[in-house]
């Protein structure tokens, strides 16, 4: 029986190519998750009879949404839903996922590496036929739909069995509980070399994976441990938990601390890594060594010709604005395209589709590649440990091998997170009125060469997005970048940015905030962070 059901609208904002992110009382509000779903599926035509994925990354409520999205999905005429087996779809999963089986499209049920919990952090995003974050004319139809909605249909068809995979029918629609690890992990068999990986950890090469009790937990033991033959522990952290575990999955310095300890201290693995919430962050650390997604992202796409993948080399390299301009250096050597994008993935899915790139990379632990059309976690560890067995050196001699070629960019993000919105917004729009003013300039003896707000023009499909991010860029090649980020659930997050590019051989060991000194000070110059923010330092650094 299909019951349409009476509602009203919420006061909402507009979803990104990340979805809608609340936190879980404000999804647990009456008809709340219902009417976003609802809205979704309004907002799209044609796929009556076409499949559905859905999946998430196990945070508290997902199961709920889950069984929510199923009913819906066979009222509104999808005759096909593909669920992860207990609800379990990492984001690059289900990407592969919609794309292997051309799925009409996907909802993933994610805030990221935000906080899970009762009182935490939830999302809803929906994926595109090629299986990458909706575009934003349909995320607008969406938030419009949102703002309109009286009604949505629901299937009374009980709850489905997402814990046994197999198909069964309901409601005039197949549901199809799928292994969620399967398809992804034979993805990354054909990508890497897994004899040579094999015979690396059959060396006694050690490792250390911290799941982070998030969704890349299932996924990282099946293929380091299973297929691989690390040792039995190397994934630590590996139960996905609703909560989990109390700890915030986002793998950074600050909140994979003891995954840094362990890595610098004096019986160190090789190598150690991480993952967020959902799987599309990475997080790698040498011996003795902290590589930064900048960094990572240049150094993987230096290399990645030693993957049997990417052996016929890349078509080009694609960049977040804020992401520091390491990955440019290795473009102009290889001769190939760069391209200087907006943060979010959807960008590079254009540049994807084309064809005109093969890697992309966020400075915020998001890289991939053309394999899926989402930014992907354990991807990027794999090909870094495909490196070290090609090259037989350790992460810390690559990245210094890199740096003696192509000089070394200095880089740090510094987070002012939960902020007053006001003071945020305030800071920016008199940054903006300033621009014009700031070239020619001096602060603490550099020289401001140009400033401006970013804005894109997409070569696909020639749209232009502006107001991305402020930049200022000094003579020497130095820059900092301050904008405001959308992946929080309360209050504001200011960004900065800070980068000095580096080619004397004699200064490549500095250790960064010190290298990075002046363009901090300067940037608090500039901007007045102190005073807008009301924060004496920020919270996460970089």
């Amino acid at each position: 029986m299909i019951r349409t059901v009476e509602t009203t609208p919420y006061a909402e904002q507009k979803p990104g190519t990340s979805g809608l992110r609340k936190k879980v009382p404000v999804f647990q509000q009456k008809n709340y998750a219902e009417n976003f779903i609802q809205s979704v599926f309004d907002a799209l035509e044609g796929f009556r009879g076409q499949t559905l994925v859905i999946g998430g990354d196990g945070r508290f409520y997902n199961r709920e949404v889950i069984q929510k999205a199923i009913a819906m999905a066979a009222a509104n005429g999808f005759g096909k839903v593909m669920v992860g087996q207990g609800g379990i779809l990492s984001t690059p999963a289900a990407s592969n996922v919609i794309r292997k089986y051309k799925a009409f499209g996907g909802i993933i049920l994610s805030a990221s590496h935000n906080p899970g919990g009762p009182h935490e952090d939830f999302g809803i995003k929906y994926n595109a036929g090629n299986g990458g974050p909706a575009p934003e004319k349909l995320t607008d139809a969406i938030f419009e739909r949102t703002k309109a909605i009286r009604e949505y249909r629901i299937a009374d068809i009980g709850e489905v069995d997402i814990d046994r995979v197999g198909s069964v029918e309901t409601g005039g629609m197949t549901v199809e509980v799928i292994d969620p690890v399967a398809d992804y992990a034979a993805l990354m068999e054909a990508l890497f070399d897994f004899p040579a990986l094999k015979n690396l950890f059959a060396s006694g090469f050690r490792m250390r994976f911290d799941a982070m009790h998030a969704v890349t937990g299932p996924y990282a033991r099946e293929i380091l441990e299973n297929r691989l033959g690390a040792a039995k522990g190397t994934v630590v952290n590996g139960v996905p938990l609703p909560d989990f575990g109390g700890h915030h999955p986002d793998p950074n310095l600050v909140h994979a601390k003891a995954l840094y300890d362990e890595m610098m201290g004096s019986n160190a693995p090789d190598f150690g890594a991480a993952s967020d919430g959902d799987g599309d962050r990475n997080l790698i650390i040498g011996r003795g060594i902290f590589i930064t997604p900048s960094d990572s992202l240049a150094m993987l796409a230096a290399n990645a010709h030693l993957a049997p993948g990417y052996k016929a080399g890349l078509k080009g390299i694609a960049r977040s604005m804020p992401t520091s301009g390491a990955a440019d250096r290795v473009a102009e050597k290889l001769g190939i395209g760069m391209y200087e994008t907006p943060t979010g993935w959807k960008f590079f899915g254009n540049l994807l589709d084309a064809g005109m790139a093969t890697i992309c990379g966020e400075e915020s632990a998001g890289t991939g590649s053309d394999h899926v059309r989402e930014k992907d976690g354990l991807w990027a560890v794999l090909l870094w440990l495909n490196i070290l067995a090609a090259r037989k050196e350790s992460a810390k001699a690559i990245a210094e091998k890199h740096w003696k070629t192509y000089g070394r960019n200095y880089y740090s993000r510094h987070d002012y997170e939960e902020v007053a919105s006001e003071g945020a917004n305030a800071m920016m729009a008199e940054l903006r009125a300033r621009l014009d003013t700031l070239p020619g300039t001096s602060v603490r003896g550099m020289k401001i060469a140009t400033a401006d707000d970013f804005a894109y023009h997409d070569p696909v499909d020639g749209s232009v997005s502006r107001k991305q991010g402020i930049r200022i860029l000094f003579e020497a090649g130095s820059r900092v970048v301050l904008r405001l980020s959308g992946t929080g659930t309360s209050g504001a997050t200011v960004r900065v940015y800070i980068e000095r590019y580096e080619a004397d051989p004699a200064k490549l060991d500095l250790e960064t905030q010190q290298a990075l000194a002046d363009l901090i000070a300067a940037a608090e110059e500039i901007a007045g962070i102190r005073a807008h923010t009301g924060r004496e330092k920020p919270s996460v650094i970089t």
